[in-house]
This record gives C-alpha cells, structure tokens and sequence, in this order.
C-alpha cells in the first residue's frame, strides 16, 4: 500500500509541475479603435504608467485609463506633430516626452514645450524613439541619436560623423543600467558605454542580406527595427525584418519562423521581462518562455475571426486554441506590460490582453489529444552575465 501510494504521489507532482511550467496565455482581449474614442486607427507606440496607458497613434497621443479612452492629444492642443512615434514617461517627475515625425514634445503640467531641428539641437524633426535615464532624454533620429541634458539644457549628438555608424537612421532605444543600445535600420546594432563614453557595433557577421548562413553566428540581419533589454536576464533582444537575436553578453541566439514558434521573421519590435521576450510582428503578437521552452502566438483566427492561440511546443509539435475575443489586428507594431496584462499596438487599434487563469486552466483542460512525449519540457539556458 505504501508503495502505491508513494507512486501516486510522485505522479501527482510531475502532473503539477508539468502543469505549472506550461506558458501563460492572454485569454481575453478589450480594443479600443476610433469608434470608441481613438484618434486614428494606426497606433505606434504605447508606455504604461500605473493604470495610465499611453498610446500614440497616427493622429496625436490618447490616455487611456479605466476601460476608457479619457483624453486625446492633437497638434492644437501644442503636440509638436501629429504622428507620435515613441512615448516615454520621466518615473521621477511624471512628465511626458514625445517622439513624433516633427521633434520631440516634453508633455508637463498639461503644457507643451516642443523641441525642433531649428529651435534646439535637436539632430533631425523625424524621430522614432525615446527613452528617460535620470536626467538625460534620448533621441532616435533619422540622423542619428541626440541626447537632452534636462538639467543644463545642453544636447549631444551622435552620427556617423563621431560613432561607428554604418547607417545614421535610428530605430529604436533601450536602456541597460551603465548602457545604451539603438537599432539601427541597416546599421545593426550599437552599444554605448555611458561611463566610458564609448561605442560598440554589432553586425550581421555573414554580410548576407537575403540568407543566415549560421543559426547563432551574431546578430541575425543588419535592418535591426527596435530593441529591448530585459534587467532580469540581463539581455539585450533586437527585431528585425528577417528574424529575432538575443544577446546576453557573451553568447547569440536567433530564431527564425523555421526553427521556432514565431510567427513571422518580420518582426517591429521586441519586448522582454522574466522569462519571456515578446516578438510583434506582421502576422501576429509572439512569445518565448524560456521557462518552459515553449512559444504562443495570438492572433485573429482567419475562418472565424475570433481569438486564436498557438503554442509551439519544445519538440516543436503546435496546439491550437480558440477565444471569443481577439487582438484588434494581426500587424502589430509595439507592446507594453501593466502588471500580468499587456497593451498591444496595432495597425487597426489599441488591445488590451488580459490573463484570466481560470480561463487559462479551461483552455488547458480542452487540450484533448496528449503529445508524444509529453513529461516536463526543458528549460532554456539563455541567463545574461
């Protein structure tokens, strides 16, 4: 008898933890479009402040708070320009600072100062990223990166004329403690030492721009579309439009819709925290949890046009669940966290994606056919130094 029920109970654990290191799933989504207060269907950008979602769309800056669309920014409102590329909040002091297609807008006690090529040293009006570190303002411009001393009001710029720029035309800003890292659109990626004020490249090693001949050899393409570092890992994660690279210091690891379970190698943007690195792309919102080595990706269901969700197991077998409700539309351009949720950018709307785990256990529970093999899945190695 005691053997049985010891023999129970180890199967009762593996169930458990099998069960525990299964990925977490989105099961509801609440959109918010034009026909529900949006100023235009296109959106950008978002940065989440507490229950304070920013998001910036094609048509000016929206505030969305508690379920509603609660006020819109425009140019006569004194928005710099209406297409609003990058939102980034200032944690000490609240304020706002823009990155549009016309300058840089510093949104405080509900004015607007705005920054241009003619009126600051701002390098270029195009600008596609922002990003607050203490009191520095960084700037992703078609000509290279700026930097806003808020203290002295001095700036410093950065192109190929002083920094190993192949290409001047900046993407996208991450922050990594003493770090900088920018996506450079046909430049790849650069690493800039704050404290010892200087730089590092990181290119396509093969000079390829149609093929990877080898999985982990560097950074996977040089169109590098956005970046995104992740404090826990510590690892920098770069988009491209052929595929995602992770770095962590020491070694790459590149995925492609080949070996992976993203859904597509077009990819807009990267998002990481814990165990997971978010991939928005054309085709829909993915995600790797290292954990359990597991991908899901969610996106509309072509057919019914509800929610679908498709987990790409370690051996690379796919399961397949459906939602009532789904993401506003499959090209996604950016994503953001708030808690468990997360906001999603996308070229028809606002998402917001809720995790519901009574939901998440039902959908789990309707996965009738076990996979071969099944047992706990295996953890990815990927640890930043």
């Amino acid at each position: 008898m005691k053997r049985i029920l010891l023999s129970a109970a180890v199967l009762l654990a593996a169930s458990s933890l099998a069960l525990a290191q299964k990925p977490r799933l989105i099961t509801r989504w609440e959109n918010f479009t034009t026909a529900n207060g949006m100023p235009d269907a296109k959106v950008f950008s978002l940065a989440v402040d507490g229950t304070r979602v920013w998001a910036g769309t094609e048509d000016g800056l929206a505030l969305v708070e508690n379920g509603k669309v609660q006020r819109v920014y425009k140019t006569e409102d004194g928005l710099v320009h209406r297409a609003v590329m990058g939102v980034a909040v200032d944690k000490k002091t609240g304020d706002l600072w823009i990155a549009t297609f016309g300058g840089v807008s510093h949104f405080s006690g509900g004015q607007f100062q705005n920054f241009t090529n003619l009126t600051s040293g701002l390098l270029n009006d195009v600008c596609y990223g922002i990003a607050v570190v203490d009191q520095y303002v960084w700037v992703a411009t078609t000509a290279g990166v700026s930097r806003l001393n808020t203290y002295t009001g001095e700036w410093t710029n950065w192109s190929e004329k002083n920094a190993p720029f192949h290409e001047p035309w900046t993407y996208g800003i991450a922050p990594a403690g003493n770090k900088m890292y920018f996506a450079i659109w046909g430049g790849g990626l650069l690493e800039y030492d704050v404290a010892g004020n200087y730089w590092k490249p990181y290119t396509d090693p093969d000079e390829e721009m149609e093929i990877v001949l080898f999985r982990n050899q560097g950074l996977i393409h040089i169109i590098v579309s956005n970046v995104a570092y992740n404090p826990d890992t510590k690892m920098v994660w770069a988009s491209t439009y052929f595929g995602l690279s992770g770095y962590d210091g020491r070694n790459w690891h590149n995925y492609l819709t080949k070996d992976s379970g993203l859904a597509s190698d077009f990819i807009n943007a990267p998002k990481s925290r814990r165990n997971e690195v978010w991939a928005c792309t054309d085709k829909g919102l993915s995600y790797l949890d290292y954990k359990t080595n597991t991908w899901v990706s969610y996106r509309p269901a072509k057919q019914t046009g509800n929610g679908e969700i498709e987990i790409t197991w370690p051996d690379m077998k796919k399961t397949k669940l459906e939602t009532s409700t789904t993401l506003a539309h499959n090209y996604i351009l950016n994503m953001d966290f708030q808690g468990e949720d997360i906001w999603v950018a996308t070229a028809q709307g606002l998402s917001h994606g809720i995790r519901e785990p009574q939901k998440e256990a039902q959908l789990y529970a309707s996965i009738k056919t076990q996979r071969s093999g099944g047992g706990v899945a295996q953890a990815h190695p990927q640890k930043g130094r």
